[in-house]
């Protein structure tokens, strides 16, 4: 009994000690991200797992074999179709049992608003707070939708509302209490879990954190590909969403326009924070301290803020790039993910387990209907056909009243159509001139709303 507690306190200091990497941070200040020091504990925990250095080993011959292909293409001015990965998303929203739209328990538009933000952030969309105009910014050319097909093949909105009794979570206890309970297939979905608050002890308050992806082949090593039940992203949910599209929501200000997942995805595809987690000013990309980016200028600490300017790095060229979604700067500065980042993310794409099947993952199809029953007040709705690719209609149960209003957006946010409810002739769009990919029908009556997706061909 005396051995047993003594490896309990010393897997719990040892633990600590992995979190402890800002101990000057008081412990009521909010820690942007704590993927850095997850990951350690990961490894901690789970021996098998990679380490970073050989993480880094196995992916930079897949990094410059990419690369060669590109410019290959590039020298033979090729014309192949651009690859678009598609990820079907999860959302996991823990409540303690509070109504929606309240407190943790947020609303579907909150979560929408947030897989806007991925979108735009991600495909550097023209016209939103995603795009830049640097010249190293990149499309990554990776796009979310909700999932529309659970595990079972059964349709869903992507919004799973699972009621815990704990207001305040840690990272191990969310890995201990909530992930293995409520995770989808990681083969099949990113998982993200939208949680009320993270405080690490010891460490202070997070806003998120996300598992980094694993690397297979080396001999001895990760021979599991890293831990399954874990894979995902966690999120408190003031940080969730943007505000800038559902001011409704509930936000902690600065960071209320979503950057928060879109860097906690960063890290879920594999990329680093952009000054290496360490001091030095090296940009060489044989350093294990920077970021493997050499498109990225040195730095050698994270941003605090929003700056008009800074170097930390005067001896090498190039300002710190702060507006960087992998930095920690306020989210109103973010708006850059850099060719290289997206090299290494579409590595990682093709490469690492449970990154390379989410391409292939039916999770972005709709599943078989299911009758459900009332949600925010509309009773059930439906759409067809779906996918379609002239006219969707959307169906109301018997005994349903007219919705008040109707809006499409597509993939990335933009809306497609807005349309006041008159007759169960506006039930019925026309989306025969638009572009294939995944679209967001919202219906709305009263201060109820419900959204749901289809597929236009």
């Amino acid at each position: 009994m005396k051995k047993n507690i003594t490896l309990l306190f010393l897997l719990s200091l040892l633990t600590s000690i992995a979190f402890a990497q800002h101990q000057s941070t008081p412990q009521s200040q909010k820690i942007r991200c704590g993927a850095t020091e997850y990951e350690a504990h990961l490894q901690f925990i789970h021996p098998e797992r990679a380490s970073i250095a050989a993480f880094e080993t196995w992916l930079a011959p897949k990094v410059a074999a990419l690369k060669a292909r590109v410019n290959a293409k590039s020298s033979n001015n090729s014309q192949s179709p651009t690859l678009v990965y598609n990820i079907p998303v999860v959302v996991h929203v823990i409540h303690n049992g509070v109504a929606v739209g309240t407190g943790s328990n947020i609303s579907d538009a909150q979560v929408l608003s947030q897989i806007t933000i991925l979108n735009q952030d991600f495909r550097r969309i023209i016209g939103t707070p995603g795009y830049n105009t640097n010249a190293v910014g990149a499309d990554t050319e990776i796009q979310f939708c909700l999932a529309q097909r659970d595990p079972n093949g059964f349709f869903t909105t992507g919004i799973n509302r699972v009621v815990r009794s704990a207001t305040t979570w840690s990272t191990s206890s969310v890995d201990a209490n909530v992930k293995p309970q409520t995770q989808w297939d990681p083969t099949k979905y990113m998982n993200i879990w939208v949680v009320n608050e993270i405080v690490e002890p010891g460490f202070g308050e997070l806003l998120g954190y996300a598992q980094s992806p694993s690397n297979s082949g080396l001999g001895g090593i990760d021979v599991n590909g890293g831990s399954a039940n874990t894979d995902g992203v966690v999120i408190a949910y003031p940080y969730f969403g943007s505000s800038d599209i559902y001011p409704e929501g509930s936000y902690g200000l600065p960071y209320d326009k979503g950057r928060t997942a879109t860097h906690e995805v960063g890290h879920f595809f594999g990329l680093r924070h952009i000054w290496g987690d360490n001091s030095s000013c090296q940009v060489n990309t044989t350093d294990s301290f920077k970021d493997y980016c050499p498109d990225t200028p040195a730095s050698a600490s994270e941003t605090l803020g929003c700056p008009s300017s800074k170097n930390t790095c005067l001896s090498s060229p190039g300002n710190d790039m702060f507006q960087n979604y992998m930095d920690y700067s306020d989210d109103l500065c973010m708006n850059v993910f850099t060719q290289n980042q997206k090299e290494r993310m579409v590595a990682v794409m093709q490469n690492s387990p449970r990154r390379l099947s989410l391409a292939t993952s039916d999770g972005c199809l709709p599943g078989v209907p299911l009758n459900v029953n009332k949600i925010n007040g509309l009773n059930t709705i439906y759409l067809y056909p779906n996918p379609t690719q002239s006219i969707v209609n959307i169906t109301l149960e018997n005994g349903n009243e007219l919705p008040e209003t109707l809006e499409v957006y597509n993939c990335l946010g933009q809306i497609m159509i807005t349309t006041k409810i008159r007759s169960v002739t506006d039930l019925s769009v026309d989306v025969s001139k638009w572009s294939h990919g995944i679209y967001f029908i919202r219906i709305a009556k009263d201060s109820d709303s419900r959204t749901l997706q289809f597929i236009k061909k």
